[in-house]
């Protein structure tokens, strides 16, 4: 892509950009909550792509300058302050051209959003169930790293320890769903079991679902669609479980998806929980439509959301964790289940960001 073509593409969307701001000051698009939504929405990812555009365009100037010096002027001193400048700017521009390149491709629309993360033991029986628990302390550990906040929503406890199944919510300010969607899939440990007696290698394993948040204006969801059902909460929570009818059972009757929610003492706040991701798997069923066109078109899907794909290894007697789709492999398991994942997940990032700019330019 030539340097002007790349700089006129991004000084195109100003226009656009300028008109976001006007909208954005004028008080009657406060009446249209879900327009000033989305307007903001926007704002935040043009915002982004026209400063980048400035600091290019600011670049090539200085370049230019520089070289025309270097062309017109007789003293030798400016011409070698002039060499300096071409020096420090011409390795900068390949750089900025890639980041603009990047920027310029759409972005998922959903990466900004919270996410619901649904653990499931898999095949291994009991020692499936310890697996899933041991992913979600790596969870819980990778969110405390990133500062997001962590809700259970729903969990089944394996009979061994860990759980059959749980639910919870991540939610944080710098783009949950965009870091956490790249754990969607089948992960399989191989280790002793805690049950084993014989020291035997046992394969098992736990899917995990990643699913972005729906927010209010996302789904039209009403209450005459769902119904409602009480029954009493059977995980811990002190003197109030199996006494108080505080869970909450939400039923979608035309779509006949089911969520529960029985974290809370509050049935209240329990039926708020519940609603929240009743909608969020509702949105959900069109944003896997929208990953089915992307593993459509990528050859090693590093982010299409097949919860059916064996993603991960994690081998203890080897200490190894690999990810298959980028066979990319660390040898400190120990430290990556404690939570330390952010080096995987750069390279899944890198990966994908390959796979569209290949995308962008066929």
């Amino acid at each position: 892509m030539a340097e002007n073509t790349l700089l006129e593409k991004v000084l195109s969307l100003e226009g656009k950009f300028q008109s976001i701001q006007d909208q954005l000051s004028d008080p009657s698009v406060m009446s249209d909550m879900k327009k000033y939504v989305q307007l903001n929405k926007d704002y935040k990812e043009l915002e982004p792509i026209i400063k980048a555009g400035h600091e290019y365009e600011k670049l090539l100037n200085d370049l230019q300058s520089a070289k025309d010096i270097l062309l017109n002027e007789k003293d030798e001193e400016l011409r070698e302050m002039a060499r300096e400048e071409i020096g420090e700017i011409e390795p900068r521009i390949p750089e900025m051209e890639q980041n603009i390149k990047l920027l310029l491709i759409p972005a998922d629309p959903d990466d900004s959003k919270n996410a619901i993360v649904e653990i499931r033991g898999g095949a291994g029986g009991d020692e499936a169930a310890i697996f899933a628990g041991d992913l979600f302390r790596m969870y819980q550990h990778f969110a405390e790293s990133r500062g997001w906040k962590l809700e259970v929503t729903d969990q089944a406890p394996g009979t061994s320890g860990g759980f059959k199944q749980i639910v919870f919510k991540l939610s944080g300010s710098d783009g949950v769903y965009g870091v956490m969607k790249y754990e969607s899939g089948v992960h399989r440990v191989q280790r002793v079991p805690q049950t084993e007696t014989q020291g035997r290698i046992q394969t098992s394993a736990a899917s995990v679902a990643v699913f972005p948040e729906a927010g209010e204006f996302d789904v039209d969801l009403s209450w005459d669609d769902i119904r409602l059902d009480l029954f009493c909460s059977s995980g811990p929570g002190g003197q109030g479980v199996n006494t108080t009818y505080s869970a909450v059972r939400l039923t979608h009757i035309p779509s006949g998806l089911v969520v529960q929610c029985q974290e809370e003492r509050s049935q209240l706040k329990n039926k708020d929980r519940a609603f929240e991701e009743l909608r969020t798997r509702l949105y959900n069923l069109e944003h896997q439509k929208y990953l089915d066109g992307i593993a459509a078109k990528r050859k090693t899907m590093v982010s299409t959301g097949d919860r059916s794909a064996k993603i991960r290894t994690y081998n203890y007697p080897q200490g190894r964790v690999t990810d298959h789709r980028i066979n990319w492999s660390m040898y400190n398991l120990p430290v990556f289940m404690d939570g330390d994942i952010q080096a995987c997940i750069d390279q899944l990032q890198i990966a994908e960001n390959a796979e569209r700019l290949k995308e962008a330019g066929e």
